[in-house]
């Protein structure tokens, strides 16, 4: 290879990244650039399939799409946001001082992270929540996702908080920090960084795991799609839209991690 091209390949594959709007403009313009490839590749991959498309029978059926969308971001952000705070919860269970507590929450992590999703919904709604009589499906379909997924948040935070070096503790406490105060102020900001890819995947696992939730009668996403397909015989059609409309919930998860990523590495 010549030493003009050599240098050229050497400039494309190993310069150093631009910063500040030149930087922000180069994302912008190779996000497009790919996205724009992608779009094209589908486009032609559906063109020389050779199935007939029916996109009209499935259009009409529009609403029921966005009813089932609609529902899946509620169950998924109410799951979210109630899994980080059992995760965070028995995280910090299993490092107690009070053995009990410890060990009840190393039993129930590895109860929920050994049983599959399938068994656990229902177990939990047909026996639990008809015991407690909750009727609610939306609600209890919350509740299942935060208890499942809450097992696997827990191990994450807790290897976040094991990264960090117990020196750092020891040393919080030495200088009149309380507990709380050290994995607040100490402890917790550290792990965090730490964890956020990890954190980021099981977030995208709750959202796609949500999708069970139709065994329950629960009339999410997934179960729209499915009932548009039955209704039009459009399968393909049914699902390329629901795989779209997955595609808009975990894609800025995985944006806003990156970000964050970011933040903390220039932080530190």
């Amino acid at each position: 290879m010549s030493r003009p091209a050599a240098s050229l390949l050497s400039r494309f594959f190993f310069a150093q990244p631009a910063t500040g709007a030149a930087s922000g403009a180069a994302r912008w313009c190779s996000a497009a650039l790919v996205g724009g490839v992608l779009v094209a590749c589908g486009w032609v991959l559906l063109r020389c399939s050779g199935l007939r498309w029916d996109w009209e029978a499935v259009g009409a059926y529009w609403q029921l799409f966005l009813s089932g969308w609609r529902t899946t971001v509620g169950v998924s952000l109410a799951a979210l946001l109630l899994s980080t705070l059992l995760g965070a919860g028995l995280a910090l269970a299993q490092r107690s001082d009070f053995l009990p507590l410890r060990y009840l929450a190393k039993c129930w992590i590895e109860l929920i992270r050994g049983t599959p999703l399938l068994v656990q919904i229902y177990v939990l709604f047909y026996i639990v929540a008809d015991a407690v009589q909750l009727e609610n499906r939306a609600l209890a379909g919350v509740l299942i996702l935060s208890v499942f997924s809450g097992a696997y948040l827990a191990e994450v935070f807790r290897a976040g908080i094991e990264s960090v070096g117990r020196s750092q503790l020891e040393s919080a406490l030495a200088i009149g920090l309380t507990r709380a105060q050290t994995y607040r102020h100490v402890i917790l900001p550290q792990a965090l960084r730490s964890v956020l890819p990890s954190l980021a995947g099981q977030f995208v696992s709750l959202i796609k795991d949500s999708s069970l939730l139709s065994v329950i009668g629960l009339n999410e996403f997934t179960q729209s799609a499915r009932n548009v397909a039955s209704y039009t015989y459009s399968n393909f059609e049914s699902y390329l839209l629901l795989a779209v409309g997955y595609l808009l919930l975990t894609l800025p998860i995985s944006i806003w991690t990156r970000r964050m990523e970011q933040r903390f590495r220039y932080e530190t």
